[in-house]
């Protein structure tokens, strides 16, 4: 059974304002990659010059897929599955189109487990229990392997559930409106903690001054791979989104609008690690453990540290569930439109497979070492799959559709005649090509 082709999401009381969908789309982007990944593997790679490197792979590479999602998402006004067929694709385009379906129940699965995690350490923090030992390895470990993580894992997707429930305008819009704002106040508060710590100079140095000698082809796609999936590209979110968007809303400002947010927000995230890790003598380079396990030891340290160690953790804990809030909102805009549900039931049941779906991911963190094979956690296998194989291959396909099948992209755009060229130009003959080399390096395909 296909889909009706007549139908579309942005029916009455599904469709963003203009500021709330902008709102809504930068929420959906800075989620917990820029302040948890974004850190460290720019400590890994280099420093500024990995960061130079990301913007011009954001702006190059990452704004023009963007665009593009946006306006099939608007001509469709379907589903991030079905809005390739309504916007002029044949039908071969509904089922690749289900792996923007596919890639973001599996993504939500395991980030409402991260989700959990940022919550209960905001509590912890504020609360002084955070810090009434040194071992922060051992107090992460003995958390995430108890059953109390599952317990987060449900608070995270029913906070979720409770903002998708209520709709495009009236909960989704709000929620964002809302907490957006809160965000870019404390990212502020902490940006400034950060800078004027002891120290914090040479982080600060680290993290501005390129050393281009530490340019390799591998942190180049790297930092492709990162400006992708900060994006929030190819996993059907800018899709969804899309089709709740007014037809007089200028998609290449929503597009400027969406990257300038993503950007500063990977600014002030690494104005605030670089200078506490380099204050407090900490690697920047050390992988996810930085935020859970270093990071407080640093707060421990630090003046205040049990209000700015809970300001840090409410901080990730906004960023997790404005991502979470958008991802969810793909699969239920299909099961809308494929079974013609109401959005209570759609929310509910997809809410509760992704959450059936993440316990293997939770157990295998510590409860369940069955859970590990070939050397990695379910958890871990999970995020490989989805971010490292499904994401670039919808991003290949999107470009793919709107480079070279897409009959209407013009008039979708909205740009002008010299943009559109250069527009095509890098869906054509640059994106594609460089998609598909993050794919095999990301896959093991392709070594350095």
């Amino acid at each position: 059974m296909g889909f009706q082709q007549d139908k579309q999401l942005s029916a009455k009381g599904e469709r963003f304002s203009s500021a709330g969908f902008i709102l809504a789309a930068i929420g959906s982007s800075v989620g917990l990659g820029n302040m948890w990944k974004f850190p460290y593997i720019t400590g890994l790679y280099g420093g500024a010059a990995f960061f130079l490197i990301f913007i011009i792979c954001l702006i190059a590479v990452g704004l023009p897929v963007l665009l593009a999602e946006l306006a099939i998402g608007r001509s469709g006004r379907g589903s991030a599955a079905s809005s390739f067929v309504k916007a002029g694709g044949g039908k071969i385009w509904e089922r690749l189109g289900l792996l923007q379906i596919i890639a973001p129940s599996m993504i939500l699965s395991f980030y409402v487990i991260v989700a959990g995690w940022t919550l209960h350490y905001a509590i912890l923090a504020f609360s002084g229990r955070l810090f009434v030992n040194n071992d922060f390895a051992g107090q992460f470990g003995t958390f995430v392997s108890g059953p109390m993580v599952i317990v987060w894992q449900a608070i995270a997707m029913l906070i979720t559930v409770w903002v998708v429930i209520r709709g495009i305008s009236g909960g989704i819009e709000k929620f964002n409106k809302v907490l957006i704002p809160g965000l870019v106040v404390l990212l502020i508060v902490l940006m400034i903690r950060a800078v004027t710590l002891p120290g914090a100079g040479a982080g600060v140095s680290f993290f501005l001054n390129p050393d281009f000698s530490k340019l390799t082809a591998e942190s180049a796609l790297v930092a492709l791979g990162h400006a992708f999936f900060s994006l929030s590209l190819g996993m059907g979110i800018l899709i969804t989104y899309g089709a709740y968007v007014d037809k007089r809303q200028s998609l290449g400002t929503a597009t400027l609008a969406i990257g300038a947010g993503d950007l500063i927000y990977a600014l002030i995230a690494g104005l605030i690690i670089f200078p506490t890790a380099f204050s407090f003598g900490i690697d920047p380079g050390q992988g996810p453990s930085l935020v859970f396990i270093a990071l407080p030891a640093a707060f421990s340290e630090m003046p205040l540290g049990w209000l700015f160690g809970g300001l840090f953790f409410i901080l990730l804990a906004i960023a997790a569930l404005t991502s979470a809030v958008s991802i969810l909102e793909v699969p239920v805009a299909y099961a809308k439109e494929r079974w013609n549900w109401s959005r209570s039931r759609s929310v509910w049941t997809m809410a509760l497979i992704c959450f059936i779906l993440g316990i293997p991911s939770a157990l295998s963190l510590g409860m369940v070492p069955a859970l590990t094979f070939g050397g990695k956690a379910f958890f871990d296998w999970m995020d490989f799959i989805a971010s490292n194989i499904l994401l670039p291959l919808g991003g290949l396909l999107t470009t793919l559709f709107a480079g070279y099948f897409w009959k209407k992209a013009a008039d979708a755009a909205g740009l002008t005649a010299a943009w559109f060229r250069i527009w095509l130009f890098m869906l054509r003959y640059v994106a594609p090509v460089l998609m598909l080399l993050v794919l095999l390096y990301s896959a093991g395909v392709i070594k350095f």
